[in-house]
């Protein structure tokens, strides 16, 4: 396969998903092992209680930036709790307890420089999406989230990606250097809509796949002869066009998203 400019991929943030008993743990070593500071809390979101009380729901926190660049290259982690009442649906909890842990890693999302022509890309080729592509108030990010990493007829992994590509204008990159409004470079707006999109999801007990069962089969038939160190550009090729094959099939059922 020939690499194109938007495989140029490099890790724009990540999401941490811990069990309660580890929350507030995880804020404290965020802060004295790995340096966290005032500035580099970009935001805490909170949920209210019955009785007027408030829960966190997350926290994201800068571990790393290199000013070098147009774009800031920042490392940033959102840390996130089940934070519903117990008698109520809770897509995090499920996912934890679906694990086995008190804590795994959800989502990677990735930093492309053409969006666009790697959505179209990746949808030819089979792959789902759960949201289209969402762009932000301010006009400076664009982002869309994949289907679960699974296998045919399996569980639910929690694991997916994000995919993302930011322009910020030079008003808006004084503006974060500033300090005086972190939330316009990674903003609880963005955690919000993912978490409502994954909460119906899991109430609804249909979770989209990264690619479908079916798809799945047919690329698992093909690569099954085959020792991975035996898999080259010509048995490639042969699962490249069942993915376009595929996709084509599909098209006319997508939506423009």
């Amino acid at each position: 396969m020939k690499k194109q400019p938007f495989h140029n991929f490099v890790v724009d943030h990540m999401t941490f998903l811990v069990e309660p008993g580890l929350y507030k743990t995880t804020y404290a070593l965020f802060k004295l092992v790995l340096g966290v500071g005032p500035a580099d809390v970009i935001y805490e979101k909170r949920r209210p209680l019955p009785g007027g009380k408030q829960v966190s729901m997350t926290f994201a926190a800068r571990v790393g930036r290199d000013k070098d660049g147009r774009v800031p290259n920042q490392a940033i982690i959102a840390v996130v709790q089940p934070s519903e009442p117990k008698e109520q649906s809770s897509h995090v909890r499920t996912m934890l307890a679906n694990r086995g842990g008190g804590c795994l890693w959800q989502h990677i999302a990735l930093r492309t420089p053409d969006l666009i022509g790697f959505h179209q890309y990746a949808r030819e080729r089979g792959v789902n999406f759960i949201t289209p592509i969402l762009k932000d108030a301010d006009e400076d990010l664009i982002q869309v989230f994949s289907g679960e990493w699974m296998l045919p007829g399996g569980s639910p992994t929690a694991v997916f990606f994000e995919f993302v590509q930011r322009d910020p204008s030079p008003a808006l990159l004084k503006q974060i250097e500033s300090g005086a409004n972190r939330q316009a470079w990674f903003r609880d707006k963005t955690f919000l809509g993912l978490y409502g999109e994954k909460e119906n999801e899991y109430r609804g007990g249909r979770i989209t796949p990264f690619i479908d069962d079916a798809l799945h089969r047919r690329m698992a038939e093909i690569l099954e002869p085959y020792q991975l160190w035996e898999i080259d550009d010509a048995v490639l090729n042969k699962a490249e066009a069942a993915m376009l094959e595929y996709g084509a099939a599909r098209k006319p059922q997508l939506s423009p998203g």
